[in-house]
Parts: C-alpha cells; sequence; structure tokens
C-alpha cells in the first residue's frame, strides 16, 4: 500500500505495473488472509500495528475488487485498465497537438516494433498503449523467470522509453504542470 500510494503520485506507469504485480502477488498466495499477512504484512519494518492494519485491510480489498471482476485466476483490475485508457488517450493527443512533437518522435521508433510486439502478446485488440504496458509486464515476469537478455533489452529499449515520456507527460498533465491544448 505505501509503495503504491508513493508510486502513484511519482509515476502512473510504474504504479500500474506495480498493481499487476500485487494482484499475481495475492493470486499465489491463493487469497489467503492469513498468508497476505505473514508474507506482505507481519514483516513490513517501520510500522505500527494501526498501518499494518491499513496495509493489511487495502491487500484485501484488492482480493475483492479480484473477486467481484471475475479476476480470480486472471486479468487486471479495470482501475488500472481504466487509467491505461486514459493514458492512451494522451497518447492519442500527443500524436497530433504541437506538444507532442518529441513524444511523436519517441513513438516514431516504436512503430516498426509493433506487430512483433503483438504477435508475442497474442492480442489483436488492445490499444497500443495496453499492448506496451502488457509487453513491460511480459518482460519483468521473464526477466524474474531468468529469461534470456538480449530479448528483454531489446524490447524494453523500444518500449521504455514511450512509456516513460507517455506517464511523465501524464503526470505533469495531472499535476497542472503544463496545459495540453496551451499553444507555444
Amino acid at each position: 500500500m505505501l509503495i503504491a500510494l508513493q508510486k502513484r503520485k511519482e509515476n502512473i506507469a510504474e504504479y500500474v505495473l506495480y498493481l499487476w504485480q500485487v494482484e499475481d502477488l495475492l493470486r499465489a498466495l491463493q487469497f489467503s488472509p492469513e498468508a497476505i499477512y505473514s508474507t506482505l504484512v507481519a514483516k513490513t519494518t517501520g510500522t505500527d500495528e494501526q498501518q499494518k492494519e491499513n496495509i493489511f485491510n487495502w491487500y484485501m480489498q484488492i482480493v475483492e475488487l479480484l473477486r467481484k471482476e471475475g479476476k480470480e485466476e486472471k486479468g487486471h483490475l479495470e482501475h488500472t485498465l481504466h487509467l491505461i485508457a486514459d493514458m492512451h488517450n494522451l497518447h492519442l493527443q500527443l500524436l497530433k497537438l504541437p506538444l507532442g512533437e518529441h513524444y511523436r518522435a519517441t513513438y516514431s521508433q516504436l512503430v516498426p516494433e509493433l506487430p512483433r510486439l503483438r504477435t508475442l502478446i497474442e492480442s489483436e485488440s488492445i490499444s497500443d498503449t495496453e499492448l506496451c504496458f502488457r509487453v513491460l509486464y511480459a518482460t519483468l515476469l521473464y526477466r524474474l523467470k531468468g529469461g534470456g537478455e538480449r530479448v528483454v533489452e531489446d524490447t524494453l529499449a523500444v518500449v521504455s522509453p514511450v512509456i516513460g515520456e507517455l506517464a511523465m507527460m501524464y503526470g505533469k498533465i495531472e499535476r497542472g504542470e503544463i496545459d495540453l491544448f496551451e499553444e507555444k
């Protein structure tokens, strides 16, 4: 919970990927309250009992959402998919507006790789932005399993800059630091 709150403030992309990890971790723990507490909460350092209770309740709320949305075995919470949809809307705006000049140049490096990435992820019906998130998450899982570093690095080299810049722009707009429609 504490990490999620920090990531939400600092980087929307890291926040989404972190929540996806939490979903999978809760599934691995079979949604067991005892396992969640002993594995994820009890060992939390620098927190008092009230904070531990809040952290435990946060995990259990995610469990409840996963169950409510029918995603006990796979899939991602609607909350994160809505955030990705918001980011995709920003992506579409940046492809058109003067403010997106640098983003368009970054994105153009990814465009030739999109068909290959769609084949890897096996999904034709998702947005380019969601595809990038799925690729980043799959790459993270691939790394955890000890997969081929060359493939991982090549993929990250084209996807990470796009999502990184999109997340940065999203954060700046959300904080009111830039106006998407402001004339230069």
